[in-house]
């Protein structure tokens, strides 16, 4: 069922807000083995629904179950990230998005899992267990927003918020044959949203429809003054269709894409091109060091922002006779080895010597890439492209980590650019593999990637 479908029910009486959680709760229990929840809220959540008497038109989300990836803040409840270092670590506040959601009459039903301190493509890396594909048990659902991805598909949530930063909303998105966007940096308020690498870090939504998706990113986007990166949205009008130029980078060429993917990729462009879009040639030549940039100044942001994890402010202490070795204990039993990994990247990268030949060439880079896109995008509406270069994959398949940071070689652009995108469901692959096309346009451009992401639905 999607939002928009229950909202109808709801509003004709047809259904409550209780019996839609009580559905909700019913595929939790019967799925539990997918491990989407780190903190499951159900109980709560039939708490919230029974106040809920009197359909109110005015609050597009009334009733409607929500989950949320756990690294945004709910007051009262735990706020894990997904690592040991933040087990047992309660939120003194609700996020932003949080009180959005709040004020829209949304129930939330759960935290849920996700690779450590969302560092991971494929929901492996939690300290809670992996998340399994509710499509298919043995396959991964993505990262780092898996239970995000997986609790909806799951029909857990009608739909959830996940944190994007290479792409942890799009690619679990795909993963799972569901909708995911990632919005212009800034316009989403990451008040309450734990940081990973504070420049790139974006909220967003994952639903089973373009529609689904779109009410959530209404919903949750606003101006807050908490969060010093925080934009209003500019509102941009939708030109007509056959005003629409849509391009397709020609350095996909020689990325190693699955060809199911490709084939998929040239109905799409066939599809909006029926549709009376226009396309264009585009070229993007440092698309190929997108990888090498985003694994050089996000694992340096996240050096500095877990350097507050130390054992003394909050979460795991582990004791010891002087603080200085407290610190080390605490840091190396409560962080895993993915986030060990980046935060001695990123604090190599940072250090005298080589401050300059990495992190600063890396910022260039990534000025770079950026100033690609932006002239890419002055010419073209939008960008075309699968959303990951293969299908879900089996889980403990991919062990070497240079082969796991390659699956977001088609998500990082955007997130080093701060431009929206969305990744919308495009067929399967013969072994039934859900398959991601993604579209991705300048800032503010959101309400174009939606319409065109509506006629790929459709």
């Amino acid at each position: 069922m999607t939002i928009k479908e229950a909202r109808v029910r709801l509003k004709k009486m047809e259904i409550s807000p209780l019996e839609l959680v009580k559905v909700c709760k019913a595929q939790f229990e019967e799925k539990h083995d997918i491990n989407a929840f780190i903190t499951p809220m159900y109980d709560e959540a039939l708490k919230d629904a029974e106040k809920l008497i009197n359909f109110d038109d005015y609050k597009p989300l009334w009733g409607i179950p929500i989950a949320i990836k756990d690294n945004i803040a709910i007051k009262g409840v735990r706020l894990t990230c997904g690592s040991k270092i933040l087990a047992s670590y309660k939120s003194l506040f609700d996020a932003t998005v949080i009180e959005n959601l709040k004020k829209a009459g949304a129930i939330v039903v759960g935290k849920t899992n996700m690779d450590e301190f969302a560092m991971g493509s494929s929901g492996e890396y939690s300290a809670f267990g992996s998340t399994k594909n509710p499509l298919d048990r043995s396959l991964v659902p993505g990262g780092s927003s898996s239970g995000s991805a997986a609790s909806v598909a799951a029909g857990m949530a009608l739909g959830s918020l996940g944190s994007d930063t290479g792409g942890s909303v799009r690619q679990p998105a795909a993963f799972c044959g569901l909708v995911g966007i990632r919005p212009t940096y800034g316009t989403v308020s990451r008040y309450g949203l734990v940081a990973f690498a504070s420049s790139v870090d974006q909220i967003g939504p994952i639903g089973t429809s373009v529609e689904d998706a779109a009410l959530l990113l209404n919903v949750i986007r606003s101006y807050d003054k908490n969060d010093s990166t925080s934009v209003e949205f500019l509102d941009s009008n939708v030109p007509k269709m056959n005003e629409i130029r849509i391009g397709i980078p020609v350095e996909l060429e020689e990325l190693p894409i699955q060809n199911e993917i490709k084939t998929k990729l040239e109905e799409a462009k066939k599809i909006l091109e029926q549709a009376g879009a226009k396309f264009v040639k585009i070229s993007l030549p440092s698309l190929k060091y997108s990888i090498s940039t985003y694994q050089l100044i996000t694992p340096s942001e996240c050096s500095a922002n877990l350097a507050r994890f130390d054992g003394v402010r909050y979460g795991l202490q582990v004791s010891s006779d002087n603080l200085s070795t407290q610190y080390k204990k605490t840091r190396s039993e409560g962080f895993g080895s993915e986030v060990t990994r980046r935060i001695l990247v990123g604090t190599y990268a940072l250090s005298e010597g080589f401050f300059d030949a990495f992190y600063l060439q890396a910022c260039r880079m990534r000025a770079k890439i950026s100033h690609e896109l932006y002239e890419t995008l002055s010419i073209c509406h939008a960008i075309l492209t699968p959303t990951t270069p293969t299908t879900a994959f089996t889980l403990d398949s991919v062990q070497d980590p240079l082969d796991m940071y390659a699956c977001d070689m088609l998500t990082i652009p955007q997130g080093l650019a701060g431009i929206p995108a969305i990744s919308v469901p495009f067929g399967k692959d013969t072994k039934g593999r859900p398959i991601g096309i993604q579209l991705s346009g300048p800032a503010f451009s959101e309400n174009i990637l939606i319409e065109l992401g509506k006629v790929l639905e459709e």
